[in-house]
């Protein structure tokens, strides 16, 4: 843990040295509350001096959302929301047949990026999640239109970051990048970290579609066929609600939480997150589109 924290912190302060407007994604989710819990405690006593950044799905669990705002007040945070539905509205965006927001974040997420001059901006993507974030470097340059080529990744040997980019681009920062799903809980468990009550069992309605549950929403879910029950279920990782399922749950604390990942043999997103199930290039086909 003292390892990949001490790591955590050098890469934060190295983006706040070479950077001018470097911003923090942070969607509520564990990982992102891990990553701004490093971030406090890199600059402490100094205020973080970062903003964060939220692309706002409109189908968002209401507990993250409650839970996001109540940290940016306690820490005196600087918040940017990019509101997928304020694009729809506007016409820029069109929803999808299939209800979900989530591949709808990406031109939002890119025009804030560009219309706040962010030169740097860190994700809390771990290597452990999806083998598309596994080909990413710590430090991953995206093109002018916020795109991602694996080719023009960069040697990172002794932990030197070369974050050179030309006007327009911008560089993806993930200071996560060796943690896995374990250690974040287990950093959690260690600093008495404050998460979302989702992320811990709970009784709620859901219904069962292509081996996930799912919650009923404004999204469009369920559908006939589809009967809605009430479980008792936990979120292992949270985003827009069509397309985040839950798992069924005993797990009401974080050691009990620990205890039932290591017995699992599934990772976060394969067995939460429906969009990655598109195809199986799913996540790599919007990453080289700007996407997270």
């Amino acid at each position: 843990m003292d390892v990949l924290e001490s790591e955590a912190v050098h890469i934060l302060r190295e983006v706040a040295g070479e950077f001018e407007r470097p911003v923090v994604l942070f969607s509520g989710g564990k990982d992102s509350v891990v990553m701004l819990h490093l971030a406090v405690k890199a600059f402490a006593p100094a205020p973080v001096p970062f903003p964060l950044l939220h692309v706002d799905t409109g189908h968002n669990f209401p507990e993250v959302l409650a839970y996001r705002d109540r940290v940016v007040a306690a820490h005196g945070l600087r918040l940017h929301v990019a509101s997928v539905q304020e694009y729809i509205d506007r016409g820029t965006l069109r929803e999808r047949p299939d209800g979900t927001r989530n591949p709808l974040q990406t031109v939002p997420l890119l025009a804030t990026i560009a219309g706040n001059r962010f030169d740097a901006v860190f994700g809390g993507g771990r290597r452990d999640e999806e083998k598309a974030r596994a080909k990413e470097r710590v430090f991953s340059l995206r093109d002018e239109f916020g795109g991602w080529d694996p080719r023009r990744q960069r040697p990172e040997l002794w932990q030197l970051y070369n974050g050179r980019h030309t006007p327009g681009e911008h560089v993806r920062v993930f200071p996560l990048s060796n943690w896995t799903e374990l250690d974040v809980w287990q950093y959690i468990a260690r600093e008495r970290i404050e998460l979302p009550s989702i992320y811990f069992t709970h009784e709620r309605e859901v219904f069962l579609r292509g081996g996930m549950w799912l919650a009923p929403g404004a999204w469009g879910g369920p559908r006939e066929g589809e009967p809605v029950e009430r479980r008792r279920v936990r979120y292992r990782t949270v985003g827009d609600m069509s397309c985040t399922g839950a798992v069924l749950s005993g797990a009401a604390g974080v050691d009990e939480v620990i205890t039932e990942l290591m017995a699992s043999r599934l990772t976060e997103r394969g067995a939460t997150r429906a969009d990655d199930q598109l195809s199986e290039s799913a996540m790599e086909d919007r990453k080289r589109e700007g996407y997270f």
